[in-house]
This record gives C-alpha cells, structure tokens and sequence, in this order.
C-alpha cells in the first residue's frame, strides 16, 4: 500500500490535472476499487482509487478496467449522483494516507474521502454537512453519523522517502510507477493463484487416480485366479459323458502336465457338465481380457502419475512455472482408464487466458455442441454473443471459482470476434455456468436454451485479441 510520502508526491502530480475536470464515468471493476474517468479540457484522465488491504491506493492509470456485467450498488449510487460532478479540489488530510475529492454536482457539493489505511481502507461518500451518506465497505452505522478522521490518522508530516518520487520519465512518472508497480504485483498474486489452483488439482487428480490403479490391480489380481481356467475347461470336454448333474467334483489325470499328475476339478453341482465347462472358459475369458487390457492402463496411468508428481514436486520446491499455453484441467481418466488431458479432446480452437486459464472455442454447430455438451463441465463458463449465429465458448473453471475479471473479459471477446457481430466490433456477450445450458429439443446441431444468464458489453481490442492470438493453439 501507499505511503503517506507516496500519497504526498502522487497528489502533488495528480491534483492539478484533476482539479476542475469533470467526472465523465464511473466504474467499480471490484468491491473496493473505483476507476473514475475525469475529463478536462483536451483529455480524460482516469483516476484509480483502491482500497484493497494489501494494495490501497490512488494514482492515474491508463488500463482499461474490466467491469462486472451488473454495477454494485456504491458504484449505482455515485453514478446516480456524481456522473458529471466537477472536482473543485483534491487533497490530502492531516499528513496521512487520507484523500479528500471535494465535488460540486447537480445536487450542490459533496465530498469522497478515501482512507487508504491497508486492512481498514475505505472510500466514503459525504454530503455537504460532512455527514456519512455510503462507503464501500457498505458499513451502515456510519450513515448519518459526522464524519471523523480514523483514531490511527496521522497529523504530523511523514518523514519517510516515497518509494516512487525517484522514478524519472514519463509525463506522470509518480503515477506511472505506482501503476507499474501494482501491475507486476498483480501479475505475481495472478501467478500464484495459477500455481495454488495447479497444485491443488495435481493433488486431487493424483489421489484419485491411485484409488483407480489400485482398484485396476485388484480386477486383475482377481482376474489372475482365473489362469488355468481354459486348462479346467478343456479337461471338463474331454471328460463330458463322465459327469452327471449334482457332482460337486470331479479328478481325472491331467493331460496337459508331462508328468500326467491326477487333479481334482470343482463343480458347481447346481450346473451340468456343459455348463460347467463353458463357466471356466468364461472366466479364463476374462482373465485373457484383463492381462489384455488393465495391465497396459495401469503402466499408462503409472507412467501419466510420474509426470504429474514431477510437476507437483516443482511446484513444491518453487522451481515451477506456468507454461505459456497451461494444460487445461485434468480429467481423471477417459473411459479405458489412462490420464489424459482435455487437449487431446475435440479439435477446438483453444486459448489462455491473461491468467492462465484454458479457453476452448467451438469452430461449427458440430464442434459447439461436442464442446458444449461434452468437454465442458457444470461448473465451466459458457459464453455465446447474444442473438447472433457464432460460437460455444467455453473457459475451464475449478468448482465454486468465479472467472476473473480479465479471463471473462478475454472469453467474452472471442465469443464477439467467432459470430456474426464480428463486422460491427461490440455488441453483447452472454454467460453463465455450462450447468444452465441445454439442448434445444427438435432444433439443429448446437441450438441451446439457456436460462440464468448474465450479458456483458465488449468491443474488439485489437491488443487483447493478439495476446490471445499468441497464446492460442
């Protein structure tokens, strides 16, 4: 989080820039972030006001936030009220990490206050008695009640350097780096949320598949009981008009042993002697077919658990990093057993997103539905440009994670760029859970009904589409 020297030196760059412009839009990309677009004359600047804990802070920034497709309620609230409000002054209060934006709307003056004080940080709104009218924090006893520095304010100045007052360049070089800075931090918390996501479905895939080698072993374990059955089965024939119904067993010399030993062969009394014979070949059947078929799945899947400990070993030691394009979630196995991956499903086009995470894009009705209703699990995100012919986009998600901001607003973006809203460049993008999404009864390949959708408005961004491009398959 900032400073007070960093909120001294961002705000001696900023205020004068600021001072007088006009709120143009408001947007509140998460549930303590504001982006506030100021216009002055011959530019808009874009004011970035957090109150996250472990990142509090106030500086401009030139990204383009990533919003929810429904506003929250504080940023319904300012926009009501402050859309188009001019900012008569920015300040700092008593020497501390404390912002005040004076503004004058068309309901006279207010202020925002913004207490950037790590675990504490919030953004208030007040009227023009200093009165606590919301804050994002949705803290409603504070509504109504006068508003009061934090007990832990500072008045006295801060003698501490600011880390970015050094930084040289730019037009805004405070900003710039503060920006920078809490990008690349971003960037590492995204890494680390890949890896924690990573290490914990190695874990839940490895204990699972170990559970089905060690069931495999036990078929064929069972199975192997069964070796000599074709040997029991032949004798049976060759002995057939000497065993009558009720037998229980039956000894005869043993033909296939060179040394033509006498053995004792059990019946099922309850079944002929043709039926008898036929249950051993039966059972020497599955013996052949288990040392056919689980021996090799369970050297594939041996081989398959090598690699992912490997992984998970990497991941442990902190030598492990995301590849460029990440594999997408595993399954647990295909229906003959072995590890595999869902790269190896289906010809789809697919992406990463900006964090990490896999997108499959269906490239006609055929693929949409094999996507759709094949690949995808309930718990995926599915998106599709909204009445219009185009794509099944589908972004693999663990169970009960929401997609981030930016992996929603990469997925919804091919969604637009795969249709026929392509030529026009924006248009809306539905999406919800894969579990919400059925076939359309008595209609064509890949016609769906979807119930419990949200929209999303995007325009093509020629940026964000070649990073994907790159990071595509």
């Amino acid at each position: 989080m900032l400073t007070a020297s960093d909120v001294t030196d961002v705000l001696r760059e900023i205020s004068p820039l600021l001072r007088g412009g006009w709120i143009q839009k408001i947007q509140q990309p998460t549930d303590r972030t504001l982006v506030l677009d100021v216009r002055v004359p011959g530019q808009t600047h874009r004011l970035l006001i957090s109150c996250q804990a472990d990142a509090a802070r106030l500086h401009i920034t030139t990204q383009s936030p990533v919003n929810p497709p429904t506003p929250p309620p504080f940023c319904q609230f300012l926009r009501a009220h402050f859309q188009g409000a001019r900012i008569d002054d920015i300040r700092q209060i008593g020497n501390d990490r404390i912002v005040e934006l004076q503004l004058t709307g068309r309901e006279g003056t207010h202020a925002i206050v913004c207490e950037l004080i790590g675990k504490k940080a919030n953004i208030l709104v007040l009227d023009a008695e200093h009165r606590v009218l919301r804050d994002i924090n949705r803290q409603h006893r504070l509504a109504g009640q006068i508003y009061a520095l934090p007990s832990q304010c500072n008045t006295a100045p801060d003698t501490a350097p600011s880390r970015f007052a050094s930084t040289v360049g730019g037009m805004l070089p405070v900003s710039e780096a503060i920006d920078a800075y809490y990008r690349e931090q971003e960037a590492t918390q995204t890494i680390d949320r890949i890896k924690e996501e990573r290490l914990r479905v190695l874990k839940k895939t490895l204990k699972k598949e170990q559970r089905l080698i060690e069931a495999w072993r036990n078929d064929l374990s069972r199975a192997t009981a069964y070796r000599d059955y074709a040997r029991y089965g032949e004798l049976i024939k060759a002995n057939l008009g000497a065993i009558k119904k009720g037998t229980d067993h039956i000894e005869m010399t043993d033909y296939f042993d060179d040394r033509l030993p006498s053995i004792t062969i059990p019946l099922d009394p309850m079944n002929s002697a043709q039926g008898n014979m036929d249950d051993y070949f039966r059972k020497h059947r599955k013996y052949l077919a288990a040392e056919r078929e689980l021996r090799p799945r369970i050297e594939r899947a041996e081989h398959g658990m090598e690699g992912l400990r490997q992984e998970l070993k990497r991941i442990e030691q902190g030598t492990w990093t995301p590849p460029a394009v990440l594999p997408a979630r595993l399954n647990a196995t295909t229906s003959k057993g072995h590890l595999t991956t869902d790269q190896r499903r289906g010809p789809f086009r697919r992406f990463t997103s900006t964090d990490g995470l896999p997108i499959f894009v269906g490239r006609n009705a055929r693929e949409n539905d094999e996507l759709t209703f094949g690949l995808a699990k309930s718990d995926d995100l599915w998106l599709h440009a909204r009445g219009t012919p185009g794509s099944h986009v589908v972004v693999r998600l663990g169970k009960g994670l929401d997609p981030p901001p930016e992996t929603l607003r990469d997925a919804a973006m091919l969604a637009l760029l795969y249709s026929d809203l392509k030529k026009s460049g924006k248009g809306d993008v539905i999406y919800t859970r894969r579990k919400w999404v059925k076939k359309a009864k008595g209609q064509a390949l890949g016609a769906v009904v979807v119930t419990q959708d949200k929209s999303l408005y995007v325009s093509l961004e020629k940026d964000r589409l070649e990073a994907l491009r790159r990071r595509g398959t």
